[in-house]
């Protein structure tokens, strides 16, 4: 095991990547000389060539598109939209084209193109710069959606989701790009867990919090707090958003009959009531509580000097903890 962070985690997973396979293409805005603003590309222009890693234009949607033409010819580009927010731009191209081509052509042609994208709030960064636009891709049928929480799943998924012949969105938290965990840089991808598999970080009785990407630490160390109180919180890392692992979340469900279901964007719509809907369809006899999202406010994203009013924080995940085990020093309203 070498101890890194999830950035150096996500660098080592291109460069294994593109030395097990030549026709592993990485391209964007920067990633060439300057190695991408946060440097998860750094050293790999110089180790595999300009050819391979691709400074492109400031242009999201040429950029994509470009990576479906390499797709047609037997590549397997890896795009970097520089920010969350710079991904609309690009919108139509993934929707219309990247998620359709296999199925409008029968299978016969596939687009194995995996688009990484630095995403979410908490670094204090401009307007544009810390968008959480999961749902959009989530609804749309043709794309895998993933997302890491740690430096080993940032290395494995990412090639994971290279390897795969699916089109993968592949959402980085940002503000764990400096995160540092264990990492296996000598693990082969066949003895992986399935990139689609969620993964229950902690055991608990009373309650479940589902969640992914940066609230994962969240969520823990909202668990740590209410074991000092006497409450025994499970807590699953969902990884894969489309599709989503409904087996492990509902055998969670099973054993607690109480959840909470966390992330960063907006309640409406978002990835939350998705996951909330399908646990009451399929888990409805063994809920002993309304399941309740912890979220985001449904409102453009804030300033900097205003966001830890808007992310979920431990205080928040507590009081809905306290709401759904029905304790009498939780709050009364509306879901957090």
């Amino acid at each position: 095991m070498t101890e890194i962070t999830l950035g150096k985690a996500l660098n080592a997973g291109l460069r294994k990547a593109m030395s097990d396979d030549e026709k592993v293409v990485l391209m964007g805005e920067d990633i060439g000389k300057l190695g991408g603003v946060f440097r998860i590309t750094d050293g790999l222009q110089q180790e595999f060539g300009a050819a391979r890693v691709i400074d492109t234009p400031l242009a999201e949607s040429g950029i994509v598109g470009t990576a479906v033409g390499l797709a047609f010819r037997g590549y397997r580009p890896v795009v970097e939209i520089q920010f969350d927010g710079f991904v609309y731009p690009a919108f139509d191209q993934i929707v219309s084209q990247v998620a359709k081509l296999h199925y409008r052509t029968q299978g016969r042609v596939k687009m194995p193109i995996t688009i990484r994208i630095p995403w979410a709030g908490g670094i204090g960064a401009a307007e544009h710069h810390s968008e959480s636009p999961e749902a959009y891709f989530v609804h749309t049928a043709g794309l895998r959606v993933i997302t890491v929480s740690n430096p080993q799943d940032a290395y494995r998924c990412l090639q994971q989701a290279i390897a795969s012949d699916d089109p993968v969105i592949f959402f980085e938290p940002k503000r764990l790009y400096h995160h540092k965990g264990d990492v296996d840089l000598e693990a082969s991808l066949a003895d992986a867990p399935p990139v689609g598999v969620a993964r229950v970080l902690r055991e608990g009785t009373d309650a479940t919090i589902i969640t992914y990407g940066a609230m994962v630490s969240t969520a823990l160390d909202a668990a740590s707090a209410a074991e000092d109180d006497g409450v025994s919180l499970e807590v699953i890392d969902l990884r894969s958003i489309s599709p989503i692992d409904y087996d492990t979340v509902t055998a969670s469900v099973r054993r607690t009959g109480r959840v909470v279901v966390a992330h960063e964007a907006s309640r409406e719509a978002g990835v939350a009531a998705e996951v909330i809907a399908s646990i009451t369809e399929q888990c409805f006899e063994y809920l002993e509580a309304p399941p309740l999202r912890v979220t985001g406010h449904d409102i453009p994203y804030p300033p900097a000097k205003l966001e830890k009013f808007h992310l979920p924080d431990l205080d928040r995940i507590l009081d809905a903890v306290d709401r759904v085990l029905d304790r009498p020093n939780s709050l009364t309203g509306a879901e957090s």
